[in-house]
């Protein structure tokens, strides 16, 4: 076993306390991430990091493969065997992984695939480390066997419905892929999607797929790394029981660098069925990964798009008019690297006029440059990003098992953090000048159907394959057939399952609370884990609080909130914002206005108090105002146009009802926006936003006097005012169930929503019913609802249930997206689990939940996202702090005759509301079949 020590690795970054003194980086260690890493002797790299602020560890088992190790016809491997790999092995047997999961209380495994490696990754309680490594070992030397006919055709429908999901049916779905098939030749491994092409899945074999997975799947191709709290002694024991005996692969070779060169630009176009607003992507070849120009690429990207001061924002936005946000970043990956310039143009805009500007802004750029302000606020963001990434245990794995495999060393962030200081003004306008000034590009216009008078000049139509709609059903299977295939000899009996180590003790965080005299509720906890603060501050009304016939106001308001302030100009305030290395957002909920921000510990009182600027000292700038409003109705006619928001909209209204607040869009609709004006918002500021219904959250690296210190004078100068709440109409359940139709012809999959009233946070009862919907489709693949739709009968990507619950909104749903040619057969079975749930749920069922629910509770306080949240849950449902071990009482306590109870009050097929989103034309008539009338056709002029 060849073992390397690297102790410890401190992170470096510029410290900007006042910008005016224009500090010199400060190089002092503020954190650092200790790890050791070493080989096996088959090649198995082992990195292990040790974090003890919580009872758990996250594992993450990485393969340097990704689509670039495909060739073509035989594309999309890499991404099936993320799919494959959670199924079965030898040893834990059909779903044995995902059963697991759900006793050791994991989060859930889970996979991702890119261009150049797999990964599979869970965070469990630290008391199931040893059953980890046992299963990832298994994945990893004890699979291949398992993988047979039934089997991988089962899981192509799945990989298909995912492509339909993601690319097929959705607008500009497809953009990706015109752009990387002629921004690489066809020689070259980025030139197809990660996901691969139909037809390639369809036609892989048996012996495809084994040969491919023999090949990259071997330990001397893969990276093990563990992070969180454990006893790195004994770890290294149970890593060499489980992975020490599989056997080495051949030789991995490396990969050339394969950088690509244009000789020409290429523009296509593409009349897209979901897209309703024209849009215009330019691409330009670049770097790969980690190469030394990519940080000033990184920093020209945020600089030339992002804020105020961007050269495209203001030329595009503000003077041209003809979008409302620019998008530009870079797509780097192990081989080569991209540039990615994205502008949905307002509606019936020419994509000419859209480059005419770009090339404008561009211009604007090469006479001004970049300022030292302006990048080091650019590296103040990135400070505060990098710590953010490192703020769970999985973020640092992930974090060292990506430098692992682009540079071959976690060592390399030493590297990176200089590369990321040493960036001059001088180094990004260089890179400017080097790929990007008069370069060849790939652009691609997708239009509106029937919209191809706006696409640019000379473009020619892109190669798109599409899936035709037909009656006919995928290729049959039976996927509760049990696979025989031979054991893999083992030195000892791997099907034993090992035991728990010891019990994990977990401790609570300590909550502070404190009212302030103007009505403020506080609610805090300390934690002093990384140098970072998160917080939120919620204005309960919104929608609540708004006029029909104004639907939209409480959306405007908070997006014109950051639009400067009496004191400062919209592009004033955002420099004061990044300056800081804060984020500060304003968004609106259905109840809530909600302020929420991130800083560096440091820099937390002066966030505040631009916080304070935005909510006492509204600009109300017309011109800004003007660019929101036409954004949100652009944003309005994509809704329109995608399926899936299709279905959200539409639910609302059919479940809750036209006298309820909730049956409203929180955007508003194209008729009550376009009737806002800058003095609506400013009525409904004057009436509504108050410190009286206001509460603030804060989790982080500080006390609570010094949150009291920082909120003093917002609390001093807020005027309060009486702001009452009306409590919004709960609709009766329906009384049967009715079918409703939303045609969306075309449409590659239906979009499904189940559902009906049911629950508030506060019912005694909320907590019981989510323990009852576990099992239904709430515990993800240990749900019948995913395991039946997707795993038996390959009909879904995905599907959950859910019951939704607030202060005022009671909500039971199921949500999916099904294969076309299969909707009716799909609604029918979604009715029948259903139907059966309570009646056939049993102690085994019981058990696995009750296992579940009560065993990730040493997942429950990692973060910090995680700690808002159960400040959020304290704050507004006015549970006690320890809420969470109460529940956990409750869980321990729940019968199966409770459950049944549960099921027939709240589960009934025959009292909800079923709603499709799809192709009438082929989906429509069958739905009679479910026993519920006539679907009813919500748009029938379709």
């Amino acid at each position: 076993m060849k073992s390397t020590f690297c102790l410890l690795f401190p992170i470096l970054f510029l410290s900007i306390f006042n910008i005016q003194a224009q500090n010199k980086p400060n190089l002092k260690s503020e954190f650092e991430v200790p790890f050791e890493e070493y080989s096996l002797n088959n090649g198995l790299h082992v990195i292990l990091h040790i974090d003890k602020s919580d009872p758990v560890v996250a594992v993450a088992l990485t393969s340097h493969v990704g689509s670039a190790r495909e060739i073509p016809g035989r594309t999309g491997f890499a991404h099936l065997f993320e799919h494959l790999l959670f199924l079965e092995s030898e040893n834990l047997g059909k779903g044995g992984l995902d059963k697991m999961s759900a006793k050791i209380g994991g989060e859930g495994a889970n996979g991702s695939t890119s261009r150049d490696r797999t990964n599979y990754f869970q965070t469990v309680p630290n008391d199931a480390l040893e059953k980890m490594i046992w299963a990832e070992a298994d994945k990893l030397g004890f699979f291949i066997n398992t993988v047979t006919e039934p089997v991988l055709s089962k899981e192509k429908q799945v990989v298909k419905n995912e492509k339909r999901q993601s690319y097929d049916n959705r607008p500009y779905g497809h953009n990706f892929a015109v752009i990387n098939k002629n921004l690489y030749p066809t020689t070259h491994p980025y030139n197809w999607e990660v996901i691969g092409s139909l037809e390639d899945l369809q036609n892989a074999t048996i012996e495809d797929v084994k040969s491919f997975y023999n090949k990259w799947y071997v330990p001397n191709n893969v990276t093990l790394t563990i992070a969180g709290d454990f006893d790195v002694k004994q770890a290294k024991i149970w890593i060499e029981k489980y992975f020490g005996e599989i056997k080495r692969g051949n030789e991995i070779p490396k990969v050339a660098k394969q950088e690509v060169v244009l000789s020409a630009t290429k523009k296509y176009y593409y009349e897209d069925n979901f897209a309703r607003l024209p849009q215009l992507t330019l691409a330009w070849p670049t770097v790969y990964e980690f190469h030394p120009d990519s940080y000033a690429l990184e920093v020209l990207a945020t600089y030339l798009s992002k804020g105020k001061k961007a050269p495209l924002y203001q030329v595009l936005v503000e003077d041209k008019k003809l979008t409302d946000k620019v998008s530009l970043y870079q797509y780097n990956s192990e081989i080569a690297g991209q540039y990615m310039l994205s502008v949905r143009a307002f509606e019936n805009k020419d994509l000419n006029l859209v480059l005419n500007g770009i090339e404008e802004g561009f211009s604007r750029f090469e006479k001004e440059g970049i300022s030292q302000q302006d990048l080091d606020r650019i590296k103040a963001k990135q400070e505060t990003d990098f710590y953010t990434n490192l703020s769970s245990v999985l973020g640092k794995g992930f974090q060292l098992a990506q430098y692992t495999i682009y540079t071959g060393s976690p060592s390399f962030i030493n590297q990176d953090i200089k590369n990321i200081q040493s960036v001059t003004i001088e180094d990004v306008m260089r890179v400017y000048q080097k790929y990007i000034k008069g370069k060849y590009f790939v652009a691609s216009s997708f239009v509106p159907k029937n919209q191809t008078h706006l696409v640019l000049q000379n473009a020619i139509l892109a190669d798109i394959v599409e899936e035709k709609i037909t009656a006919d059903k995928e290729d049959s299977f039976d996927a509760s057939v049990k696979a025989s295939y031979p054991k893999t000899p083992s030195s000892f009996d791997r099907s034993q399952e090992p035991p728990y180590g010891e019990n994990p003790t977990v401790k609570a965080p300590a909550v502070w609370k404190k009212q302030l005299s103007s009505g403020i509720q506080l609610y805090g906890i300390e934690n002093n884990e990384v140098p970072l603060v998160q917080f939120q501050m919620q204005l309960k009304g919104a929608l609540l609080l708004e006029n029909k016939d104004k639907i939209g106001v409480s959306n405007l308001l908070a997006d014109l909130m950051t639009k400067g302030t009496q004191n400062k100009t919209a592009q004033e305030l955002e420099n004061a914002i990044a300056i800081l290395g804060a984020t500060i957002n304003v968004n609106a909920t259905d109840e809530d206005i909600v302020i929420s921000g991130t800083s560096l510990a440091k820099n937390f009182e002066k966030t505040i108090q631009l916080v304070d600027e935005i909510i006492t000292q509204p600009r109300w700038d017309q011109t800004e105002f003007d660019l929101i409003k036409q954004s949100t109705l652009s944003q309005i006619k994509e809704q329109n146009a995608d399926p899936n928001s299709i279905a959200r909209n539409q639910f609302r209204k059919l479940v809750f009802g036209s006298e309820s607040p909730f049956s409203n869009a929180l955007m508003g609709t194209e008729q009550t926006v376009g009737t806002i004006t800058i003095e609506d918002l400013k009525d409904f500021y004057n009436k509504n936003i108050s410190p009286s219904v206001t509460n603030f959250q804060i989790v982080g690296a500080v006390p609570m006097k010094n949150v009291l210190a920082a909120l003093d004078h917002l609390n001093k100068n807020w005027a309060t005012k009486k702001v009452i709440i009306p409590s919004p109409v709960i609709p009766a359940k329906p009384t049967k169930s009715v079918v409703y139709f939303y045609d969306v012809p075309g449409a590659k999959q239906s979009a499904v929503r189940i559902g009906s009233v049911a629950l508030k946070a506060t019912d005694s009862e909320y907590h019981l019913a989510n323990v009852l919907n576990y099992r239904l489709g709430g515990g993800g693949f240990a749900s019948q609802l995913l395991q039946q739709l997707r795993e038996e009968k390959g009909y879904t990507y995905g599907i959950s249930s859910s019951f939704d619950g607030t202060a005022n909104k009671a909500l039971f749903s199921i949500n999916s997206n099904v294969r076309t040619n299969i909707t009716f057969e799909a609604l029918q079975l979604i009715k029948t689990i259903l139907e059966n749930y309570g009646k056939n749920f049993n102690a085994n069922d019981l058990e696995i939940t009750q296992g579940y629910l009560i065993k990730s509770n040493a997942r429950a306080f990692e973060t910090l996202d995680a700690k808002l949240s159960m400040l959020n849950e304290i704050c507004n449902y006015n549970y006690p702090n320890n809420y969470v071990q109460k529940q956990e009482i409750e869980t321990k306590n729940t019968t199966v005759l409770d459950i049944k109870k549960l099921a027939e009050k709240y589960l009934d097929a025959n009292q909800m509301i079923y709603l499709v989103v799809g192709d009438a034309a082929t989906q429509l008539q069958k739905l009679e079949e479910l026993g519920f009338g006539k679907p009813i056709v919500l748009n029938p002029k379709n």
